[in-house]
């Protein structure tokens, strides 16, 4: 069965200024203030703190937006897209700040951005959005506590050794998660194409 949806199929609202989006809205327009703290080394904690903020409340829009009966089209595109930029953003940001590797970024970095924007795409030239698996959420989680963990210890925060340890463990099945959460949105993607051209 396709995870795949459409507008006219999911029965969300086609509206825009609602809080969920808003919540979203914020999130992204939160992203330069975040990149800019970590990559300053006065402000670096800070920065670290407010990257956990924006990407660990990716639940709070979807759930306001399930409470509030405000689920809408653009919020079920505006979420994902949210945590997407804000986890890549963090990467560059602690990869210059000298706190992430850059070939383990990459590895989380060279999945993210085709995703993204095939559904950007698919929705915008298709109106078709394939929905967010469970697993993707989990995988989310996971890679987001291991890259905050990693840049803790690289960081010299307390506890260094002991972070590292934890986070490079939590990055090692994070990945697993991301890569198979890849391929089910891949099949996903395809069936969604092919139900489209037919």
């Amino acid at each position: 069965m396709s995870r795949a949806s459409s507008e006219a199929s999911n029965g969300a609202s086609s509206a825009i200024a609602t809080v969920p989006n808003a919540l979203s809205a914020a999130r992204i327009l939160l992203i330069p203030a975040f990149v800019w703290l970590i990559v300053d080394r006065d402000t670096t904690f800070t920065g670290l703190l407010l990257f956990g903020a924006v990407v660990g409340t990716d639940w709070l829009d979807g759930f306001v937006a399930r409470r509030t009966g405000q689920v809408t089209e653009v919020g079920k595109v505006l979420d994902p897209t949210a945590d997407r930029l804000a986890i890549a953003a963090g990467l560059v940001a602690l990869v210059v700040r000298g706190a992430f590797p850059l070939w383990a970024a990459l590895l989380i970095l060279v999945r993210d951005v085709p995703i993204l924007l095939a559904g950007v795409m698919l929705m915008v030239t298709r109106r078709i959005r394939i929905e967010v698996r469970f697993i993707g959420k989990v995988a989310t989680f996971s890679v987001v506590a291991a890259i905050g963990l990693i840049a803790w210890g690289n960081l010299g925060y307390p506890f260094p050794a002991a972070a590292r340890a934890v986070g490079w463990c939590m990055y090692a099945v994070a990945i697993v998660e991301y890569y198979v959460a890849a391929a089910l949105y891949a099949e996903d993607l395809r069936r969604a194409l092919e139900s489209g051209s037919t």
